[in-house]
């Protein structure tokens, strides 16, 4: 491909259309280079999208946009093998425009961004596998794919392709990630009727609702259960930390499969056909895993920069991609008008990041990661609370305690793990992090 470009972005998820949307707008020849059939066909699962901050891109947001459903319900739940106890949280301020946020589908979702980008001029280019990059001395001025006349051109290049980034640690922008800093993601759509359900989590219309779980469900390795509703479909999956998972020997599809058998899921998922499953790669380290932002003739945006967060109870990955997409797009503006692409003229990236929600937030929350690391977030305090509940609720004949001796009961059943000092230590490490 002979033609130079004036910015070509490896990766067509949200973080990668997002950029190319708003340079193509602005009238510069933008390329896209997708390694699957069609924009994010390797993330078939559903997700959580929060709207803030896309009438950057798009003010009649959601508009004609693929959505599922406006999330008004927020459940966080704690499993044993056996009991559950579950916080619910539901809000009809989360039913009125702009919205809090929405399930999609990412398949659909990302095919219409990409659409976007098109119609904005944008050149998409899917099948083609990108393997390296072209220097000229220590600048990036294009990338080497498997095509024919595989060598492209540009005066930058937007690195989007995921956390499994080759090309950033090419870039010098990273170093390969090790496994107790990132996540197997292992994600499935279950298709069952609208009726069924909003019965089942009480909603109505085009209401939804999100069930983040915490026990049970990942054996005590850091990690957690989600369940997001989707107009006719459910999107369920388990996120556990890599590094877990290679010490106990455990298949996160294995996990999965006891997952869904749980009573508490089976009843949420029961009678519901498997159609789609997925894997995905997460970057877990938070700040100070964030890689270099930016180099001379290169950008990396979105998981490729460890640009998300989870503080147990929220997830956030989709708004932060686009996020750091359209920051990306500002500062490669910027360059363009100084003809200057160098490292010193792609410096507005990150001035633009530390301006947005996206830098103050990961390094608010710098330290929560390693507090999150905590193996007692995931086994020893879901045991103590849903045993309280047992011991709570429970009706056996015997004589009646007081609460203090119930508790008391609970504690003891966990063992040393569960002592009052060390709860009073992790309550304050949370709450201080938090």
């Amino acid at each position: 491909m002979a033609e130079k470009f004036h910015a070509i972005i490896v990766g067509a998820g949200p973080a990668g259309c997002s950029a190319a949307y708003h340079l193509a707008a602005e009238g510069l020849r933008v390329l896209v280079v997708e390694r699957g059939e069609y924009p994010d066909s390797k993330k078939t699962s559903g997700a959580l999208l929060h709207t803030h901050g896309l009438d950057d891109l798009f003010p009649d947001f959601p508009g004609d946009a693929p959505v599922e459903r406006f999330v008004i319900d927020r459940k966080i739940a704690l499993l044993t093998p056996e009991s559950s106890l579950t916080i619910d949280f539901k809000d009809q301020h989360f039913a009125n425009p702009p919205y809090n946020g929405f399930t999609v589908l990412r398949s659909k979702f990302d095919q219409w961004l990409a659409q976007k980008a098109e119609d904005a001029g944008a050149l998409i280019m899917t099948n083609a596998q990108v393997d390296d990059l072209i220097k000229d001395g220590a600048k990036v001025v294009g990338v080497r794919t498997r095509q024919d006349d595989g060598e492209v051109r540009a005066d930058v290049v937007i690195i989007a392709e995921g956390a499994n980034s080759v090309l950033a640690e090419k870039a010098g922008l990273r170093s390969e990630l090790p496994p107790d800093e990132m996540a197997v993601a292992a994600k499935e759509i279950i298709k069952l009727s609208r009726e069924t359900i909003n019965e089942r989590f009480n909603l109505k219309g085009d209401e939804g609702a999100s069930v983040h779980y915490i026990g049970a469900c990942t054996k005590g390795i850091p990690g957690g259960g989600f369940i997001y509703t989707n107009k006719d479909s459910l999107s369920l999956g388990l996120v556990c930390r890599l590094s877990g998972l290679m010490e106990r020997k455990l298949k996160v599809s294995d996990l999965v499969e006891e997952f869904k058998a749980h009573p508490h899921v089976h009843a949420l998922i029961k009678d519901g056909k498997t159609r789609e499953y997925s894997g995905h790669m997460i970057p877990e380290g938070g700040y100070k895993q964030m890689s270099r932002l930016f180099s001379a003739g290169a950008l990396v945006v979105g998981e490729a920069a460890s640009l998300n967060f989870n503080n147990g109870f929220i997830l956030r990955g989709m708004d932060y991609a686009m996020a750091s997409g359209i920051a990306a797009a500002r500062a490669v503006l910027k360059a363009h008008k100084k003809t200057d692409f160098s490292e010193n003229g792609l410096s507005a990236y990150q001035e633009e990041l530390e301006a947005s929600f996206v830098l103050k937030d990961m390094m608010r929350f710098r330290k929560l990661p390693d507090v999150l690391s905590n193996p007692r977030i995931y086994e020893t305090y879901p045991n103590l609370v849903c045993g309280l509940g047992r011991e709570m609720f429970e009706v056996d004949g015997t004589e009646q305690r007081r609460m203090a001796a119930i508790i008391w009961e609970a504690m003891r059943k966990q063992g040393a793990d569960a002592g009052m000092l060390t709860i009073i230590k992790d309550i304050l490490q949370l709450g201080l992090r938090l």
